[in-house]
């Protein structure tokens, strides 16, 4: 199985160095010296990667065969894709690659069905699942401990624990302390 692992960003000093935004939670695993990546356009690879260091917070490459700026700045964009076995897990015991998560149905604690992950989204505050309900409209679920509270790979399933609102907006609650205080204010007016 391949998964993107990084895309290359802008070139960085006059070396063949590019930035790279990484898209794993093994960058050691995935972007170490001597791994040979698949890209994406593929003409470009594959790149083999000779050294990589952090500079101010951040991963900087540099590929076998790149040894300017100018060859450097030609794979911005580039798709770094890593070819990952199917049935290897993540070291920590409550991670999981995004393919191992796709196709899960999404279920209440009792059961009740709520749909299926089509789409995972890695925002830098979080994670979110994208889950399509049976009518066809799509919900947006949080990665968290608190929300999902359970993944069973066996079962195929991912049970969730939400707070009212987030499956069904009859169910939200007023969150504005404002609002709270216009309610307050209509009720004193009434008596």
């Amino acid at each position: 199985m391949q998964l993107v692992v990084a895309r290359i960003g802008r070139a960085h000093g006059i070396k063949g160095e590019v930035t790279v935004e990484v898209r794993t939670d093994e960058p050691e695993l995935r972007l170490g010296p001597g791994a040979v990546l698949a890209t994406e356009p593929a003409a470009v690879g594959p790149l083999t990667i000779e050294t990589g260091r952090v500079h101010s917070g951040r991963l900087l490459l540099r590929f076998e065969g790149v040894r300017d700026r100018t060859a450097a700045e030609a794979l911005r964009n580039t798709l770094l894709i890593a070819d990952v076995d199917p049935e290897q897990m993540p070291e920590e015991p409550d991670e999981y690659y995004d393919h191992q998560l796709m196709d899960l149905d999404v279920v209440l604690a009792d059961g009740t069905e709520i749909g299926r992950i089509t789409e995972i989204s890695h925002l830098p505050s979080q994670d979110l699942f994208i889950v399509e309900r049976p009518d066809g409209s799509e919900v947006m679920i949080p990665f968290v401990e608190e929300i999902v509270t359970g993944i069973d790979l066996e079962e195929q399933r991912a049970v969730i624990d939400p707070p009212p609102g987030l499956i069904d907006d009859s169910e939200a609650e007023v969150a504005s302390s404002r609002d709270a205080e216009t309610e307050t204010r209509a009720a004193e007016e009434e008596n």
